[in-house]
């Protein structure tokens, strides 16, 4: 497990069971395990980790995360998310970093925006000045009277 904010030392606050089915807005301070179901959301400032099995129907939002299980909805993670081979999510993913390995699935868009894209901000100034240009040069140019 690589994540920053989470550690096998860490009390868990909160573990939804194999056989519990939990619906509504989940809300917590602590870390939280999902082994059986939940729809809604979930919430938490800590760690989310929905184990193998677990199927979450819910918008989620997270400091960090690991997904073994299914999530259909729109996940929110600040810092790491990892997705192992068996996860399955459809839905949006935003993160500061992604890790995905072999086998796990995503269906959906997926952003980082606290990624720095600077290397290519050259590039997208280029095409909007070549653009600029065009206009001026439509502007200058007349019509022709025959």
């Amino acid at each position: 497990m690589a994540q920053e904010s989470y550690q096998e030392d860490d009390s868990v606050e909160t573990v939804v069971g194999p056989s519990v089915h939990v619906e509504g807005n989940f809300n917590s301070k602590g870390n939280i395990i999902i082994k059986g179901s939940v729809a809604g959301s979930v919430k938490t400032i800590r760690h989310l980790r929905v184990e193998e099995g677990a199927k979450v129907v819910a918008s989620v939002e997270a400091e960090s995360g690991e997904v073994a299980g299914a999530i259909k909805g729109n996940v929110k993670v600040r810092g790491i998310l990892e997705l192992t081979p068996t996860a399955r999510i459809k839905g949006d993913v935003q993160c500061g970093t992604l890790i995905i390995a072999s086998g796990a699935a995503l269906h959906g868009k997926c952003s980082m925006p606290a990624a720095d894209f600077s290397a290519f901000k050259e590039e997208e100034e280029e095409p909007a000045k070549a653009k600029k240009s065009m206009k001026v040069l439509e502007e200058v140019e007349e019509p022709v009277v025959a």
